[in-house]
């Protein structure tokens, strides 16, 4: 029965994964390329067209540079198992007695009698991949990462920052002028702002509409300061 459980666990662990990548690509696809084109609209002598050339090429390094991140932290988070891996190896070969009775205080933790350390520590240790498997896992609490992992990570922040990010600039494709544009794109970019905070809120566990209202007063106040910056400057 036990047994039959365990790749359903495995599976919400992946895709509890793949929503925490989305979160991070979408909530800065979503507040960086909109506050660049405000800031833009705010300035002189800016048309459209420029607003779109430049928020496409945000969103390009933007992705690229997030992506990057996700990748080398999945990187990072398989060389530092292995390199603890290896270690628990050597350790298992020339420190064995220690080794064993590490065994013992963890099973003894476990509640098992004496007898039953013994007798499972006997089992054990006739497999050294098992003996390791057992202490990468009890004693440093570390599970095995997926070799892919990093790969993954870095195409679904890369993408879901992509799609973030043509959300604030879609409206200035249609629109005449900067601020015709900027006043649709807030109006557009806050709504999914609010939704995509909702959503954030209730996977993390917090009251959905004070996250909602969070994070799209994180995205106003970050428009609203490049609109004014940029206009200051430009008169």
């Amino acid at each position: 029965m036990h047994h039959e459980h365990t790749p359903h666990v495995e599976e919400h662990f992946t895709s509890s994964e793949v929503v925490t990548d989305i979160v991070i690509g979408m909530s800065d696809g979503l507040t960086v390329p909109f506050a660049l084109a405000a800031g833009l609209s705010g300035a002189g002598g800016i048309t459209t067209h420029m607003i779109v050339i430049a928020g496409l090429a945000e969103i390009a390094a933007g992705s690229i540079a997030m992506g990057l991140g996700g990748f080398l932290a999945g990187k990072t988070e398989v060389d530092h198992y292995n390199s603890e891996l290896k270690r628990e190896f050597w350790e298992v070969d020339h420190l064995p007695e220690r080794e064993k009775q590490e065994v013992k205080e963890i099973f003894a933790e476990m509640g098992l009698s004496e007898n039953t350390q013994e007798l499972a520590l006997n089992e054990m240790i006739k497999d050294k991949q098992k003996w390791v498997d057992f202490m990468m896992k009890y004693e440093l609490g570390l599970e095995k990462p997926d070799e892919k992992r990093a790969t993954k990570s870095a195409l679904n922040i890369g993408s879901s920052y992509i799609a973030g990010g043509l959300v604030p600039l879609i409206p200035y494709f249609f629109a005449n002028t900067p601020r015709g544009g900027l006043m649709v794109s807030a109006i557009i970019t806050l709504v999914c702002l609010f939704i995509f905070g909702y959503f954030k809120s209730k996977i993390t566990g917090q009251p959905p509409i004070k996250g909602a209202l969070r994070v799209a007063l994180i995205g106003s106040i970050a428009a609203g300061a490049a609109f004014t910056i940029a206009t200051l400057i430009s008169k």
